[in-house]
């Protein structure tokens, strides 16, 4: 009988596919995945069901696409069936290390199906950062001296521009600095993960096991470790420095052009996050080379989404945008003696069934997608359409009301790209091999047979969307929202 492998799952927010060296990036990012890649089936075009995060996860997780049980309805449902689930049914030991991600949390199911699931979320803040707290300093005369200038600042007509950037600078040296960048990261770093995952591991045995780490190290705010920006041969950032660049990034009142002079130097602190989860990914493995579990083990690297550095003239990740740079992400499976190229389009909704298939694991019915484990040895077997979907104006999920705006749709194969956008109406399609960067959609009457059949597969993906839609996972997950509405609204009076 066949042993079935462990399957270790690395999900690095962010991770946009062309800052990665296997994918062709020329900074030094990820030497050890570009050495793991030599032996891994590596997907060339993988692309993300959804984008952002909570749009891209259900595809990852359970195989299903994010919007198939209604676009008010985010995360997993309860009682869904999940790669997680699957395993623990088989008898695998399960763990989950996620570092801080709100919308991957118990609160939209994430949790199911892990034996131990640490979502960072409610940890004590550090010390470092309550002394910050403390040392902001009681608002003195400038403070309102300002607020006066704030009130005549419509007034101020051309001035304005010149107010707003001296109010910012202002803003920054008058708010306290940390000591160290440590002190300003949001979300706890790669190493403290593979810490916790590594002395997991060692509590097993010979137990197969499914390891899932999503890792937020090139998430914004942007603050490397200090090792990390040596490694990538940067010059040392002060904390103030590190925090100007990420405030000046995150301004509203400036356009792209003024953007630009802080592009630079807010990428080279992205890579540097990237480059740390690759020095803790090399450490894993040599975890689990000690623990003889590295030669049966299936080991998965791939991103939930991309991030924009004014590509298509904005920031971050939001969704109302689905270009390349948002949901085109690296994905490499290393399993032994399986390597290879795959240069056709993958969806993010196969990847748990291939990863069960190339672990010798049953693949569930409910999964809406299908293993390419083994048409993948035959590369190139496989063109799939693949479908990214999100709703374009759902940038606070937790609210329910602003998940209800209007469809958004990416239809890619590997030449052309069609993009719906459905109130208002808009189409564009491009043609990525002569504009990989889509900025020069096709004219109207341009590649009329193109166009017609990714049409076709976006009226069939809507229909099977309808049509195939449990309405048990749907009330369950509609459920539990109303009882944390409820909960919130009425809270126990231990909770007052």
């Amino acid at each position: 009988m066949e042993v079935k492998k462990s399957i270790v799952l690395v999900t690095i927010d962010c991770l946009r596919a062309d800052h990665v060296g296997f994918m062709g990036y020329p900074r030094p990012t990820t030497p050890f995945l570009d050495s793991l890649a030599s032996e891994s089936m590596v997907f060339s075009k993988a692309i993300v069901a959804g984008a952002p995060t909570y749009y891209s996860f259900p595809a990852i997780l359970a195989s299903r696409y994010p919007l198939a049980l209604g676009r008010d309805v985010l995360g997993l449902a309860p009682g869904e069936t999940t790669l997680a689930s699957t395993l623990k049914e088989a008898g695998y030991a399960t763990a989950a290390f996620s570092a801080g991600n709100p919308y991957l949390s118990p609160r939209f199911g994430y949790d199911q199906g892990f034996d131990v699931f640490r979502d960072y979320l409610h940890d004590e803040p550090s010390p470092s950062a309550e002394r910050q707290e403390r040392t902001v300093q009681q608002p003195g005369w400038s403070s309102r001296f300002n607020r006066k200038l704030q009130q005549w600042r419509p007034a101020m007509g051309p001035l304005r521009p010149v107010y707003d950037e001296l109010y910012f600078r202002y803003c920054q040296r008058a708010t306290p600095v940390p000591s160290t960048l440590d002190e300003l990261r949001r979300f706890p770093a790669a190493d403290e993960l593979v810490d916790h995952a590594s002395e997991w591991l060692t509590s097993l045995g010979e137990r197969p096991f499914l390891l899932w780490l999503h890792f937020m190290d090139p998430h914004s705010p942007y603050y490397p470790k200090p090792e990390a920006l040596a490694l990538m041969h940067r010059e040392p950032v002060s904390p103030y420095a590190a925090r100007y660049q990420n405030s000046s990034w995150n301004r509203s009142d400036i356009g792209a052009s003024r953007l630009m002079r802080y592009r630079d130097e807010v990428v080279a602190l992205y890579d540097a996050g990237i480059r740390w989860v690759d020095v803790q990914l090399a450490r894993l493995r040599d975890n689990l080379h000690a623990s003889n579990g590295w030669d049966n083990c299936v080991f998965a690297v791939t991103a939930d989404h991309g991030e924009e550095f004014l590509d298509h003239g904005g920031r971050y990740h939001p969704p109302s945008r689905l270009s390349e740079e948002l949901i085109h992400v690296p994905l490499l499976i290393r399993a032994p003696g399986t390597e290879g190229r795959v240069n056709t389009p993958f969806s993010m909704v196969n990847l748990a069934p291939t990863l069960l298939e190339a672990a010798g694991v049953a693949i569930p019915s409910e999964f809406q997608g299908s293993s390419h484990w083994r048409a993948s040895q035959n590369v190139d077997s496989f063109d799939d359409i693949v479908v990214s979907e999100s709703v374009a104006e759902c940038t606070n999920p937790f609210r329910s009301r602003d998940r209800m705006g209007a469809r958004f749709l990416s239809l890619r194969e590997s030449r052309f790209k069609l993009t719906l956008q459905f109130d208002p109406p808009a189409e564009h399609l491009f043609d990525l091999e002569s504009d990989p960067g889509e900025q020069a959609p096709l004219a109207a009457g341009a590649q009329k047979g193109v166009r017609k059949r990714l049409l076709e597969r976006a009226k069939e993906h809507l229909q099977a969307s309808r049509a195939a839609r449990n309405s048990q996972l749907r009330l369950r997950a509609r459920l539990r929202d109303l009882q944390l509405e409820w909960s919130r609204s009425f809270p126990r009076r231990s909770e007052i």
